[in-house]
């Protein structure tokens, strides 16, 4: 059984469309089925019709998990483990933390874990967790220290003229749940980093596959960011083009969290052993798609 609270950005949409949207392994047929027998409960009530949901409405859903996240979602990958940290290689369509999510699903295997960042719901690749809460703790001081460098592989359409740090201003429209770049300061903006490297490029398809540094970690920095630059990730159906998506027939940004690197500048005791680590994923992703 999984609980879900309906968020305001998913109020009044049909059950079978917000279902379907929270678990995309999830088929509609399912949850007809389980509307039949009545093992969808809404704010304690069980239901049999496909009704609207509302923003702070509690459900209880009665189906599986193998057959709500399907069977890639029960094998996780693990990238590297020792006695305090865990790095997982999440997949799309799944959140880092909340209901149903990589750390709900991996807590059942390994319990006591917390996740140290977040990563987009369809961004791919490397999630850091912590073993116990002192090593949360200490790992969260590393990232607000800048003493943990991430990059992010992006696969994008459009070619870079060459490397570079980009400087702008974000704002977050939170009852959209969208930001938007600008190159002036607002009131209520954010100023944001970024630098890109090309790795690869297919100059006639005008794809790129850029190695991302965020410098600034604001929500959604990476995807408005590189639009706004005229680089657009393909599958982003939020902050990129839907006939470059559907060109490439894919709905699901090719983002992908590669790389972190521990610099550690202060003592975190039996943490120091981290510094100069690198972990990453075992191949640059998204490369097919310059062939």
């Amino acid at each position: 059984m999984q609980k879900l609270k309906v968020e305001f950005k998913d109020d009044n949409k049909n059950l079978t469309t917000y279902l379907t949207s929270k678990f995309p392994e999830l088929k509609v047929n399912t949850v007809y089925k389980t509307l039949r027998k009545k093992d969808i409960k809404i704010n304690g009530k069980r239901i049999n019709d496909n009704v609207k949901v509302h923003a702070g409405d509690e459900l209880e859903i009665y189906i599986t998990d193998d057959i709500l996240y399907g069977t890639h979602k029960a094998d996780i990958p693990v990238i590297y483990e020792d006695d305090n940290i865990l790095v997982f290689n999440k997949p799309a369509n799944l959140e880092v933390e909340g209901d149903n999510s990589l750390t709900s699903i991996m807590q059942k295997k390994y319990k006591n874990i917390y996740a140290c960042h977040r990563i987009d719901r369809n961004t791919t690749g490397i999630v850091l967790f912590a073993k116990s809460t002192d090593v949360f703790d200490k790992v969260v001081e590393m990232f607000r220290n800048d003493e943990i460098e991430k990059h992010y592989i992006a696969c994008c359409y459009g070619l870079p003229k060459s490397n570079a740090t980009a400087n702008a201003y974000l704002f977050k429209d939170r009852k959209k749940s969208i930001v938007y770049i600008t190159k002036e300061p607002k009131k209520g903006a954010s100023k944001i980093q970024t630098s890109y490297k090309l790795i690869d490029e297919n100059k006639e398809k005008n794809v790129s596959i850029l190695d991302v540094t965020l410098h600034t970690g604001k929500t959604h920095q990476i995807r408005a960011h590189l639009a706004f630059l005229g680089l657009p990730i393909i599958g982003d159906g939020k902050y990129g083009s839907y006939e470059i998506n559907k060109r490439f027939k894919t709905k699901t940004q090719l983002l992908a969290s590669y790389s972190i690197k521990f610099n550690l500048k202060n003592d975190y005791g039996e943490l120091n052993y981290l510094n100069d680590k690198e972990i990453k994923l075992k191949n640059i992703p998204f490369t097919e798609y310059l062939q």
